[in-house]
């Protein structure tokens, strides 16, 4: 008899994933461009922005890039599936989903700033010319003929047509997921190397070192300084862009007097100052984990901004990524005295590839989405009115402060013995600082927390309770006040659009 509608479908999903896999594979060769469907993920992240980041942030956390390229596949997959399904033109359908898809991808790919055409024109052409050979091959042998009408055959024929439809599908899909698979290896390792930085950092002038007296040694605290492996990375780049420095050149223009064009070895050879800053993602939750903190080195704002000649009435620096992303910023926060650098160095070594080599934004006080550009490319005056950074039109505040917000790290599990216990954590207010932490046990008293110190107001500050814990359940409660006597709002609000409030609360049982 004729090929089932499963059947059907799985020789479509087959060969769309191996079609996607060949795509994906050759596209793979240049690590400085996106492959295919990373090229795909982030047009429709652009698209859809405003409503998948929040959903994809607060499901999957810092591995909200990979649930994103996941879906992209098993959308297109799913797709190929449904396509290939009905009993008449099932080949037909097929092969108009593949046209369709091709084009899409190829608008995808080639619109991106770092896109390979070249690469990109090839790997779509031999993956969609492979996954239609693959499909018109398995639709022979799923008892399907070239007219799209069901044949009649003898058991054993159909029998063993199945047996060579499954080796077929089967060594397909083991094939091309290995290809798949060596190739994201290899891209990986490339994009985690050490960056080309063609001179060594010159040793700091001015600014800040780590120096003070911290609350590390309580276990489960947060450390006071953020190690660039464990360093929080939220962005919009579902590929990592890895630049040549040879090739790339911070530009600062728009309303200034003299545009300027910066190399890496120039920029480098003035990130002479070093300052220990906290910053933070609008995403973060009340009690989340999207914040660090980190000794970067570069230089200010300020001084760069001096050198050009910043114009009256230029109010907004817009800054550029290499892959097309976009922020603005009041000019005032780079002149108004607050920690805003050119990082090229963070704890110690050349920015990680990851975290924004060869030069990004730290602004100390405002959230990443309107400061933190990294892959740095170019910085243009203009002003408020005239631009909108890549969130503002999906949404969000233009204007962007970061809140006054606590955390509890301490105790970390739900289950506590009775007696004197450890309640530990940190608390922030970038740029402004923190004078007072206090927690409440089960909407008691507010009382007062020991404080560690910090190497500036630019930073995070751990702090330390003693508290004699007594059977039952148990709910605390933190709160904390900044340097200016402005206490922690403590209503629940998400994250959008400029920010989450309230109070983290840790409700666990003392036995």
């Amino acid at each position: 008899m004729g090929a089932s509608p499963v059947s059907r479908s799985f020789a479509g999903a087959t060969s769309a994933f191996a079609a996607l896999a060949t795509a994906e594979t050759i596209s793979s060769v240049d690590t400085q461009a996106p492959t295919i469907v990373e090229a795909a993920g982030l047009t429709f992240t652009d698209l859809f922005a405003g409503t998948l980041k929040d959903v994809a942030v607060a499901i999957f956390g810092i591995h909200h890039k990979t649930a994103l390229v996941i879906g992209t596949w098993t959308v297109i997959i799913s797709l190929a599936a449904l396509a290939s399904r009905p009993a008449a033109h099932s080949r037909r359908y097929f092969r108009l989903f593949t046209a369709v898809i091709g084009l899409i991808g190829f608008i995808a790919y080639v619109t991106r700033p770092l896109a390979n055409t070249i690469v990109g024109v090839i790997a779509l052409a031999l993956g969609l010319g492979l996954g239609s050979l693959l499909h018109r091959h398995l639709a022979s042998l799923n008892g399907t003929d070239p007219t799209e009408h069901a044949d009649i055959e003898m058991p054993g024929t159909a029998l063993g047509s199945r047996r060579r439809f499954m080796a077929v599908a089967g060594s397909s899909i083991v094939g091309a997921a290995g290809a798949v698979g060596v190739a994201k290896v290899v891209r990986q390792n490339s994009i985690a190397s050490q960056p080309q930085a063609l001179q060594p950092l010159p040793a700091p002038v001015t600014g800040t070192t780590v120096d003070a007296a911290t609350f590390d040694s309580i276990d489960g605290i947060t450390p006071y300084i953020t190690p660039n492996d464990n360093f929080y990375r939220i962005d919009t780049a579902l590929v990592v862009p890895k630049v040549d420095t040879q090739q790339w050149s911070l530009t600062i223009d728009g309303m200034v007097d003299t545009p300027l064009s910066l190399t890496y070895e120039e920029l480098v050879a003035q990130s002479t100052t070093i300052e220990t800053v906290t910053i933070a993602c609008v995403s973060n939750e009340v009690g989340g984990d999207l914040v660090g903190n980190a000794e970067w080195q570069g230089i200010p704002l300020s001084t760069i901004l001096q050198q050009a000649g910043v114009n009256a009435g230029a109010t907004q620096i817009f800054s550029h990524s290499v892959d097309g992303f976009t922020a603005g910023m009041p000019t005032e926060v780079a002149l108004d005295g607050r920690t805003a650098l050119i990082a090229t160095a963070m704890n110690g070594s050349p920015l990680p590839t990851r975290h924004g080599f060869p030069a990004r934004l730290i602004v100390s006080g405002l959230y990443g989405y309107v400061s933190a550009t990294k892959w740095l490319s170019r910085l243009e005056l203009t002003t408020w009115e005239a631009a909108d950074g890549y969130w503002i039109p999906r949404g969000w505040s233009k204007e962007a402060p970061i809140k006054i917000t606590s955390r509890i790290d301490v105790p970390q599990r739900k289950t506590v013995s009775a007696g004197l216990t450890p309640i530990a954590g940190i608390a922030l207010s970038p740029s402004v600082g923190i004078a007072d932490v206090h927690v409440s046990v089960d909407d008691g008293p507010w009382q007062r927390a020991e404080l560690a110190d910090a190497t500036n107001d630019n930073t995070w500050v751990q702090w330390s309770f003693k508290w004699e814990a007594t059977t039952g359940d148990h709910t605390i409660s933190v709160r904390a006040t900044d340097r200016n006597g402005v206490v922690q709002d403590e209503t629940p609000r998400s994250v959008a659009p400029d920010g989450a409030t309230g109070y983290h609360q840790r409700r666990l049982t003392v036995q």
